[in-house]
């Protein structure tokens, strides 16, 4: 993985060598949770991104003492490394990954490739549920330098910010709210936020979901103009496209001043008095 600006991704192979190791806890998070009962990595741990990673009252995620907690009761400690992956093509996971940032856990990977990776090559799964003793997680205070709020997105429209939509064209368009057969979270208007850059998300990964090569993806965000060396914002609809988008850009290509906006379109497309921009 040299290629990349930092060595955060693990492949199938590294991971089957070291299933055993008390040092490391695998994680999957998916869009569907209900694919983790069904198969998933033997020790994995499986996180339901609706109900274990939000709060279940205000639409926001777990403050730090909850997200310590859920951790820390899963055997989760501040001394583990983290394996994050899930189904399409890592999306929740790569969220969770930039969650675990926030709150300061630095020593995390994401797989390369999703779950159907690893089924596809005949790698080993299980339906058995892991039993790790309760251990302690200590979240820090959030880190906003990679959160990007409303309020900065508001302020990024009159400043040099690059504004980056990960969505699909149709959405981006405002020809669609949400694309059939995604995570529905809903907004009162369609578009996009004036003078957002349209590079969908998939653009990143090959057909099996791994990482395009490190040129490619420089080649792709270049050509926008999104590596200006100047601050990126990066949004989709609920936050989990653009945390992968996050990830490619700040921990691939080690671009230094790269925030997701996790209120993303749910958030924007229900505001008051926003503009709005469409085609």
């Amino acid at each position: 993985m040299a290629e990349y600006a930092n060595d955060v991704l693990v492949e199938p192979e590294w991971l089957e060598q070291h299933l055993n190791d008390d040092a490391i806890r695998i994680v999957e998070v998916d869009e569907n949770p209900g694919l983790y009962k069904d198969a998933h990595i033997p020790g994995a741990i499986g996180f339901d991104w609706r109900l274990d990673l939000q709060d279940q009252v205000k639409r926001d995620f777990l403050g730090p003492e909850d997200f310590g907690a859920l951790l820390g009761s899963r055997g989760i400690s501040n001394q583990h490394q983290v394996i994050l992956y899930g189904d399409r093509n890592n999306w929740f996971a790569a969220y969770t990954y930039w969650y675990l940032k926030y709150y300061g856990h630095d020593n995390v990977k994401l797989l390369n490739g999703p779950r159907e990776r690893w089924i596809a090559e005949g790698r080993p799964t299980t339906t058995d549920l892991p039993s790790y003793a309760a251990a302690t997680f200590t979240a820090n205070a959030g880190d906003d330098t990679i959160r990007a709020k409303r309020d900065e997105v508001l302020g990024a429209l009159h400043d040099h910010h690059q504004l980056v939509d990960v969505r699909s064209p149709q959405e981006y368009s405002g020809e669609l709210i949400a694309m059939p057969g995604y995570e529905s979270e809903g907004a009162q208007r369609a578009g996009h936020i004036p003078g957002a850059k349209s590079i969908p998300w998939a653009q990143a990964v090959k057909e099996d979901g791994t990482f395009k090569s490190a040129d490619e993806l420089r080649d792709l965000y270049g050509g926008k103009g999104v590596l200006s060396g100047g601050p990126i914002i990066a949004y989709c609809r609920i936050g989990e496209r653009s945390a992968h988008t996050w990830f490619v850009l700040h921990e691939l290509l080690g671009e230094q001043d790269v925030k997701n906006y996790d209120g993303s379109w749910t958030e924007w497309g229900n505001l008051v008095n926003v503009p709005i921009e469409r085609g």
